[in-house]
């Protein structure tokens, strides 16, 4: 049995719709559409300080213009990625618990006089060990493993990534929330 293909367009509305916006819109509802697939629409709507309903609005209205409306039967959502936060967090709760993740309370301008000192740039994983749990202030990091990532791309082939130039990325602020780029693996998992 094969799955319906489904293509995401994820803007965040964090700013005007723009131009390049359209034409990857454009490009995925066309794919669903000549392959009996699914438009889903997803605002990436994690960014609480910047996010403008306005920005939504304007979003969904420019879809419309262009063709792509709700009422459009390989179209899907919109969905809203805050509405799935407990799902995100639980994500990152799971990494923690199997150890690939860890709580850190360094702010940035700590992370920033610790790598002058050390003459270092960005973090240098000096909360790895520390055995820090959930707390106010605390962000929790992607613990990133030793030696090499290889991930296969359909048109680049194999791909390698020296994982000594990742540093432990956040994946949930001090206060709790996920960031961006854990919603989007979550939700691109789940694919909504």
């Amino acid at each position: 049995m094969t799955e319906t293909p489904r293509f995401r367009f994820a803007p965040s509305p964090t700013g005007s719709f723009h131009v390049g916006g359209a034409r990857t819109a454009l490009h995925n509802w066309a794919m669903a559409r000549r392959l009996g697939g699914t438009f889903v629409l997803r605002i990436e709507d994690t960014d609480e300080v910047r996010n403008r309903p306005e920005w939504t609005e304007g979003i969904i209205d420019a879809l419309a213009w262009i063709g792509i409306a709700a009422d459009d039967p390989h179209f899907e959502g919109p969905h809203f990625q805050s509405e799935f936060a407990e799902a995100h967090v639980a994500a990152a709760q799971r990494l923690f618990e199997q150890g690939d993740a860890y709580y850190c309370d360094l702010n940035g301008d700590q992370i920033q006089e610790r790598a002058k000192r050390l003459g270092t740039n960005g973090y240098d994983g000096y909360s790895r060990d520390r055995g820090l749990g959930p707390a106010p202030g605390h962000v929790l990091r992607f613990r990133v493993p030793e030696g090499t990532t290889v991930v296969h791309d359909l048109v680049r082939g194999d791909v390698s990534f020296d994982n000594s130039t990742i540093e432990d990325f956040v994946l949930l602020r001090g206060n709790g929330t996920p960031v961006f780029i854990l919603a989007n693996v979550v939700d691109d998992i789940e694919m909504r």
